[in-house]
């Protein structure tokens, strides 16, 4: 796998959990597992936009790693602030918080250890 894969992967999970936030289920929404808002979803959407756009350009590497480093910074302002609104605009709840953890570690991981993509295809094929 490298990053290009890796970006185009995630930008599309992240865009169909946004969009599965609008809709009643039981995993993402007001009332799921990871309590989200409209602004909750459109932030899902957006990451997955940069994503599956860094995935389609030479920066799948850079993508990785920004959207790793801004879902750090929210998870760690998640715990600190300890409230259901973030700055008041987006819904979170405690498995929203370790969640961001988490994809916190596996974007940045990705960003860091896949290969870029980009030498595979410079290779001519043989």
């Amino acid at each position: 796998m490298t990053a290009k894969t890796g970006a185009l992967v995630l930008g599309v999970v992240f865009v169909l959990v946004g969009i599965a936030g609008f809709f009643p289920n039981p995993l993402v929404g007001p009332n799921g597992i990871f309590v989200t808002n409209p602004m909750h979803d459109y932030v899902h959407i957006g990451s997955g936009a940069v994503l599956i756009l860094a995935g389609l350009t030479s920066f799948a590497k850079p993508g990785l790693l920004l959207v790793g480093v801004i879902y750090a910074a929210v998870a760690a302002l998640g715990f600190v602030m300890q409230e259901e609104m973030l700055f008041g605009l987006i819904h979170v709840n405690d498995a929203d918080r370790y969640l961001h953890v988490g994809l916190a570690l596996v974007l940045l991981a990705a960003g860091i250890l896949l290969p870029s993509g980009n030498a595979a295809a410079a290779q001519p094929a043989q």
